[in-house]
């Protein structure tokens, strides 16, 4: 059972937290993580592409000229996907890129995302967020003592966010809070320092343990 350093905002240890091994895993899943961002960004897509068909195009349905007689070609329409000015056939139109993703490998990705993060030393677990007052000077203050990079994910958990946290952390540019119940592996892969609190990694942990004994016994129910 491996263990890192808690220290406080003022970057002096305090303590020490137990990470379960069978948890955070020592080999890293990156094809997981590729499955989890590529999940999250499709999420993210507007899917508000689209073109006009022949029947939005502007122009009156009357047939141009009669079918047969003239020698030229037929048309039945000034619309038609033919003519310049006319109708796209099979263009993109409005939809939901997003998909149902296994809450397993969701799991899964997170442990290899946080086991990541520590393995290059850019994960840090304080005591405590808490602060005087909810001042944007003094977590600035307190990320510079803690080392922190440009980028930094604050991981709160929802029992003890206070409002102090928020309104110190909002206006920091390049730092975001996230709960512990929504912190997703793409939010500990686009900041280049993460910063849990420890009843945060506690929370995190705990939900991890579960999904990891549920697979367990799935694999031994597999394997009778």
């Amino acid at each position: 059972m491996a263990s890192i350093n808690v220290v406080n905002l003022a970057g002096t240890k305090v303590g020490e937290f137990d990470l379960l091994d069978e948890v955070f895993p020592a080999e890293i899943n990156d094809g997981l993580l590729w499955e989890a961002v590529k999940h999250y960004r499709a999420a993210l897509r507007q899917g508000t592409a689209a073109t006009k068909t022949r029947k939005n195009v502007s122009g009156a349905g009357k047939k141009l000229w009669k079918q047969k007689g003239t020698g030229r070609a037929r048309v039945g329409s000034i619309r038609t996907p033919l003519w310049r000015g006319g109708g796209t056939v099979h263009g993109p139109q409005p939809r939901s890129y997003e998909y149902q993703f296994p809450k397993k490998k969701l799991m899964g990705a997170l442990r290899s995302a946080i086991a990541a993060k520590i393995a290059d030393g850019k994960f840090t677990i304080v005591d405590s967020f808490a602060v005087a007052e909810g001042k944007t000077k003094l977590y600035r203050t307190a990320l510079n003592k803690l080392e922190a990079g440009k980028t930094t994910l604050l991981v709160e958990s929802s029992r003890k966010l206070d409002e102090n946290l928020y309104l110190g952390s909002r206006n920091l540019q390049g730092v975001e809070l996230v709960l512990s119940s929504e912190v997703h592996p793409y939010d500990l892969l686009r900041y280049e320092h993460a910063i849990f609190s420890k009843d945060a990694l506690e929370a995190i942990q705990e939900t991890l343990k579960k999904s990891v004994s549920k697979r367990q016994l799935a694999a031994q129910k597999e394997v009778a």
